[in-house]
C-alpha cells in the first residue's frame, strides 16, 4: 500500500502525456485511427514495463514514453514491408479537411510539415513541437545529436522555403 501514491502520480502524469503522444504519433502514421491505435499499443507497453521502471528511478517518464512511440511506429512499418504492403508517406494524400478553425496558413504549414521527410519531420515535432532537448531526441531516435541537430535545421530551412513559397536551392558542386 505503500508505493500506491507514488502509483497513482505516475498514472497521472502518464495520462497528461497523452495529447502530446497522440500528436507526435500522427505525424509519423498521419491516419487519425493509426495514431490511436499506436498511442494504445505505446500505454499498454509503458503500463507493463511500470515497474521495472519505477524501481530504477533515473529514467525520465516523457522520452521514456517517446520512445516506445516511435519504436512501436518503426516496427510497424518494418512489419507492413514484410507484409509487402509499401508505406511511403510521399504517396499518402495529406490534405487537411477545410473548416472555419483552420486559417489558410494554418493548412499550409500542416501541408508543408507533411512534405517533409519523414526522418526531418521527427526531429521537428520531437524538438520543436513537443519541446525534447536535442540529447532527449538523439535517445528517443536511436541517433547522434549531432544528426538531430543536422536534420532539424534541414527541416527548418525547409520549412521556411515552403512556407514563402520558394523551392530549396539546390546544392552546387565545388571542385
Amino acid at each position: 500500500m505503500r508505493g500506491l501514491p507514488h502509483r497513482m502520480s505516475t498514472l497521472a502524469e502518464i495520462e497528461a502525456q497523452v495529447p502530446a503522444l497522440r500528436r507526435y504519433a500522427w505525424s509519423l502514421v498521419r491516419h487519425d485511427q493509426d495514431a490511436d491505435d499506436l498511442v494504445q499499443d505505446c500505454l499498454v507497453r509503458a503500463l507493463a514495463s511500470l515497474p521495472e521502471i519505477e524501481g530504477n528511478g533515473i529514467t525520465p517518464l516523457r522520452p521514456w514514453l517517446f520512445t516506445i512511440l516511435h519504436n512501436l511506429a518503426v516496427s510497424r512499418w518494418r512489419s507492413l514491408r514484410r507484409r509487402g504492403q509499401t508505406v511511403e508517406p510521399e504517396s499518402a494524400n495529406l490534405t487537411v479537411a477545410p473548416s472555419q478553425e483552420w486559417t489558410s496558413s494554418a493548412r499550409e504549414m500542416v501541408d508543408a510539415l507533411a512534405r517533409l521527410p519523414p526522418d526531418q519531420r521527427q526531429v521537428l515535432m520531437l524538438v520543436s513541437v513537443e519541446g525534447f532537448e536535442y540529447r532527449e531526441a538523439a535517445g528517443i531516435l536511436g541517433i547522434p545529436m549531432g544528426t538531430v541537430m543536422s536534420r532539424l535545421s534541414r527541416a527548418r530551412d525547409a520549412l521556411r522555403a515552403q512556407m514563402e513559397g520558394r523551392r530549396r536551392l539546390a546544392l552546387r558542386l565545388v571542385q
